[in-house]
């Protein structure tokens, strides 16, 4: 009997599985028993036989699973299926995501929240991945829903990635150094970069990752206690990143209370099988970093008109 632990919406669930009874469909109904996820709506995305996921009636003991082993799932609850069904088809293409309005935004400077910042900067561990390189600008990049789907069903990680992932992170590469923070686990940062392929293209470089441990809690008088991503953590550790030459894209725009003038808050992809075919964000937001990388403080504009930001303004098309 071994224990695999799963990942599900935030969440780890151990299952335990009987490799030499239980197929790969009794798995799925061992995590239904936690999870409430039904069989057919679960996705195990590192689970593999032969580098392909297996059919349900795989025996789990064909898999060769590791002590300790743990899966990331996607899959959605029957009654969430059932709403995302009801949404009707005129969206605003940005939905309300019940943020911070501006008028707060005005914490930045108080002296309880830039101490966390101090602390954070002192006590947590960085761990580099690629050379930091000198005159380049710093690009800060959330993952769920900003780069990746995390809640959709889909049958390989691929599907749930953003459209032109790959040509953003490398057209962004050649005026900035670029960080993944989300605020997860490091360890499920790490899977999730390995899963979509950013750890290993050959094309440009991630210089470190932030986890929830970088983020810090402040108060708000509209939404009590929230976690947000304040860059003086990054900027005390790397004197060379400031607010003048750093610019942070997040689905949330809570995430940069802290940093306001350096937020961009960009639309959130949810419903990939819907809409990966035509949504062009990251296509677009490469040329608005292209036109801004020559300016010396690009903390003095305003990242919520960026579409404006070209007189002819961002439309593009992939015909």
């Amino acid at each position: 009997m071994k224990t695999v632990t799963v990942k599900w919406n935030g969440k780890e669930y151990d299952v335990e599985v009987d490799e030499a009874i239980m197929t790969v469909r009794d798995f799925k109904n061992a995590i239904e028993k936690q999870t409430c996820v039904r069989p057919e709506r679960q996705k195990l995305l590192n689970l593999k036989l032969k580098g392909k996921a297996p059919d349900d009636s795989t025996k789990m003991s064909a898999i060769s699973l590791r002590p300790g082993t743990k899966i990331m799932m996607m899959g959605s609850l029957e009654a969430s299926v059932e709403e995302a069904q009801r949404i009707p088809d005129d969206l605003p293409p940005v939905i309300n995501d019940l943020d911070i309005e501006e008028e707060e935004v005005a914490i930045e400077n108080r002296s309880e929240y830039l101490q966390k910042v101090e602390r954070r900067v002192k006590d947590y561990e960085v761990k580099m991945l690629n050379e930091m390189r000198p005159g380049k600008k710093l690009l800060v990049l959330d993952i769920d829903y900003t780069l990746f789907d995390h809640r959709s069903t889909a049958e390989t990680g691929a599907e749930l990635m953003r459209p032109f992932l790959h040509e953003f992170l490398t057209s962004a590469y050649k005026n900035y150094d670029i960080v993944i923070w989300s605020a997860t686990s490091m360890k499920w940062i790490e899977e999730k970069m390995k899963l979509l392929g950013v750890s290993s293209h050959p094309d440009y470089k991630i210089a470190f990752y932030l986890d929830s441990l970088a983020m810090i809690t402040i108060e708000t008088q509209k939404y009590g206690v929230i976690e947000v991503k304040p860059l003086g953590v990054v900027w005390g550790k790397y004197k060379h990143y400031t607010q003048q030459n750093t610019i942070m894209f997040d689905d949330l725009r809570r995430n940069f209370l802290m940093n306001p003038q350096n937020g961009l808050k960009i639309r959130p992809f949810r419903q990939a099988h819907q809409n990966r075919a035509t949504d062009r964000e990251l296509l677009r937001l490469s040329f608005y970093l292209e036109d801004i990388a020559s300016l010396e403080d690009i903390s003095t504009l305003n990242h919520s008109k960026w579409e404006h930001y070209r007189k002819d303004g961002y439309n593009v098309s992939t015909d």
